[in-house]
């Protein structure tokens, strides 16, 4: 029989032994690496406990996203003397109020953005752009996440005093999702109609939400998605490189351009970051300030679901970035629109067994039984 003493001792020990996890749990560190874990092991986008706020910084209020633009006319013209524009531009407020109102239309979007032009292209009317950024965004079935997009990028852009071009990278047919694929057919044909200094591979579903995150590339690659809603406004990793990236043609020819096999949800993301690395370059950030998106709630797409190869496929990047990727890429382009707020570019990207995989030989018919018609054939007569 244990005595009172020892009954006690034990009961101190357990309440110890408590603290310290607790202690543990509560060191950010240790939160990054369950969040990390979490992440990759849970369906995409689901949806956080009923009762539960799964942001863990409050909302922070904004400007409108036109303001400051109105003096931007039309009858402005651009002509070639005008003078460069400002190394950090005047209409930059900093916070951007983001809300998704119903019944939005891209007529309505395109009537406040009177100053792009077809193909979804701008350039400042009274200035000299300083950068030229080319937006890629790959694309299936989700024209209602486009046109909130459309509606905050366009001005958000106009307000860095930012000559660009949007475009709209469509997936053909209904075989599964390839996101990493159609961002090296957007980089290849948007580099084929302008020279263009950044390109930024953007998530549909995204919204930024300051516009001190300039759309302008670093001396290396840049992650500009730091800090989502969906994560609480915090990197859910160090080495995520996921929603919203910006590379220039010297970075992607480094890394050897996205993989291409990656067929669903999931792992893209991190071979990219870690084709950085391998090409000799590291992950530049935004501050958590800055870097702020809000992301349109969904479910998970039919045609996307996770990818359940990811976690092989990214154990063997450092064999295989230099063999999957810019230099392998096939596609076709089906279509080119230029249309008023964007170029939509509709392409093939073939399947996991190639752009056109050979058509499967169905086996021959079984052969008919031979039917002998008349007498049968005498033999040789015998003597």
């Amino acid at each position: 029989m244990l005595s009172i003493q020892s009954k006690w001792r034990y009961l101190f020990m357990f309440l110890g032994i408590q603290l310290v996890v607790m202690a543990l749990l509560s060191r950010e560190g240790y939160q990054k690496r369950v969040t990390y874990f979490i992440r990759i092991f849970r369906k995409p986008d689901a949806a956080p406990p009923p009762g539960r706020n799964h942001t863990t910084v409050a909302p922070i209020s904004g400007v409108d996203v036109y303001a400051n633009l109105s003096h931007l006319s039309k009858t402005s013209g651009h002509a070639d003397d005008v003078p460069f524009c400002p190394k950090t531009s005047p209409l930059i407020g900093g916070p951007i109020h983001v809300s998704f109102p119903s019944g939005l239309t891209l007529a309505e979007v395109q009537k406040k953005n009177p100053l792009v032009v077809r193909g979804g292209r701008y350039r400042p009317p009274d200035c000299g752009a300083r950068h030229r950024t080319a937006i890629i965004i790959p694309h299936r079935h989700r024209e209602h996440h486009l046109k909130f997009l459309l509606y905050y990028l366009h001005p958000f852009l106009q307000r860095q005093q930012l000559s660009y071009g949007i475009y709209i990278i469509h997936q053909a047919g209904n075989y599964t999702f390839n996101r990493a694929k159609l961002m090296n057919a957007g980089f290849r044909e948007a580099m084929r109609e302008e020279d263009w200094d950044c390109l930024f591979f953007h998530d549909v579903d995204l919204i930024p939400e300051d516009d001190r995150n300039t759309y302008m590339c670093d001396a290396n690659p840049k992650h500009a998605a730091i800090a989502m809603d969906k994560f609480g406004y915090k990197l859910p990793y160090k080495m995520y490189f996921g929603g919203v990236s910006a590379l220039t043609p010297l970075h992607y020819l480094k890394m050897n351009g996205f993989p291409n096999n990656y067929w669903g949800w999931g792992g893209e993301d991190d071979d990219i970051g870690v084709r950085v690395s391998l090409g000799g370059m590291y992950i530049t950030r935004p501050s958590l300030k800055v870097g702020r998106y809000k992301m349109i709630k969904h479910k998970l797409d039919k045609g996307n679901d996770v990818n359940p190869k990811r976690f092989n496929m990214l154990a063997k990047t450092r064999q295989t970035w230099k063999l999957d990727g810019m230099n392998t890429a096939e596609y076709e382009v089906l279509s080119r629109e230029y249309l008023p707020l964007y170029t939509n570019i509709t392409v093939n990207i073939g399947t996991e067994a190639g752009l056109h995989p050979p058509p499967r030989t169905p086996p021959p018919p079984p052969k008919a039984p031979t039917k002998v018609s008349g007498k049968p054939k005498e033999g040789p007569s015998e003597k």
